[in-house]
């Protein structure tokens, strides 16, 4: 950010109140001041009070203070007032909003991480794309992946300031708050990048979280891309990646999207259609004639890749116990599950089932 934009704001305010109003960085220095010998000044002592002061206005040392929006948790400019009266509350919220319009236009017209935000959200045209890329001297070809970080159960603020931590490059790598849950990460990734690098990333920023912040995170992955343009379907990819673990892998907190497999498939289907197919399949029987002793044997028996001896020594049941349930559900259901096609078209019903419910069609 300029400090020329926020001083010729504050000159202009100077004609019209006595007041000193300047403006402060996140260390405290006096970047902007309509008065000039101030400029440069060091108030180290009003950081921590204006950082908790959660963007409400701050009276300390003898004057009064605003952060402006930023980022961040923590304020990266706080304008300020000369006086802790209430006339010198007023100006300061007053000069907050002009200052604060100034810092929005610099970044759109400027600013790298804004321009980012702007594509992943779909804000920007395509053909203005390249017409913004060519004015910031932004490389528009080079792999990128996007990683989005959602809280769960929790809305803390701190987590962009610990994924900024971990990628601190602000020329190459976007981090972007997006929702009080949400946080984006646009990576720039070396030619070639794996699933299994991704995958280590994502688990560098989870394991970052967990101990700095305590709470729980899920991590979407995107498929990396070789332009800017493509960002927007990469940032919805990795949303699509949360939709689908949280349905399908709810044990997993790293989901990438390339990894979905046919539960991608199944969550972008008519839940009518997939009403339609529970009832084609099971014909004899509805789904939910089967115990959940039964349904916990048969995910056991896919988890053993349809192999009876191995999924009767880890039920801890005798092979012939095994054989004789697989039976019972071939009369209830009609399907065999230790045939191929059968155990898929099983496999796939029980899929659809989680997803009716998740959708909260549950009969």
């Amino acid at each position: 950010m300029s400090s020329r934009i926020f001083q010729s704001v504050v000159l202009q305010m100077k004609d019209s109140t006595q007041r000193a109003i300047g403006v402060i960085d996140s260390e405290g220095t006096v970047v902007a001041c309509s008065e000039l010998a101030s400029i440069g000044e060091h108030l180290p002592g009003v950081v921590e009070p204006i950082n908790r002061g959660e963007s409400d206005v701050v009276r300390c040392e003898g004057r009064t203070f605003k952060a402006l929006t930023g980022w961040g948790s923590q304020f990266d400019y706080a304008v300020f007032v000369k006086g802790d009266d209430p006339e010198a509350r007023t100006l300061c919220c007053l000069a907050a909003v002009a200052l604060n319009g100034a810092k929005t236009y610099y970044e759109e017209k400027h600013d790298k991480a804004t321009f980012v935000k702007n594509i992943i959200s779909d804000n920007i045209l395509l053909g203005d794309i390249y017409v913004r890329a060519k004015e910031l001297h932004f490389v528009s070809e080079a792999p990128r992946a996007v990683f989005l970080i959602r809280q769960v159960d929790s809305a803390e603020a701190s987590v962009i300031d610990v994924v900024q931590g971990l990628f601190p490059d602000r020329q190459s790598d976007f981090v972007l708050s997006i929702s009080e849950t949400d946080v984006a990460l646009i990576k720039l990734m070396s030619d070639g990048a794996e699933a299994r690098e991704l995958y280590r990333l994502a688990r560098q920023i989870e394991d970052a979280i967990t101990d700095e912040l305590h709470i729980r995170v899920v991590i979407g992955i995107g498929t990396v891309v070789g332009h800017i343009r493509e960002l927007a379907r990469a940032y919805k990819e990795a949303q699509v990646a949360i939709d689908v673990g949280k349905v399908f892998d709810t044990e997993k907190s790293v989901i990438n999207y390339e990894n979905l497999g046919i539960g991608r498939l199944i969550y972008q289907l008519p839940t009518t259609l997939c009403e339609m197919f529970l009832q084609e399949v099971f014909k004899k029987n509805p789904i939910d004639a089967l115990d959940q002793e039964t349904l916990f044997t048969i995910n056991k028996f896919f988890e053993n890749n349809l192999n009876v001896s191995e999924t009767a020594r880890k039920l801890f049941v005798h092979r012939n116990t095994l054989v004789y349930r697989l039976e019972k559900i071939k009369k209830l259901t009609g399907l065999d599950l230790r045939e191929f096609d059968d155990a898929i078209t099983f496999k796939v019903a029980l899929m659809v089932k989680k997803y009716l419910i998740s959708r909260g069609i549950d009969s």
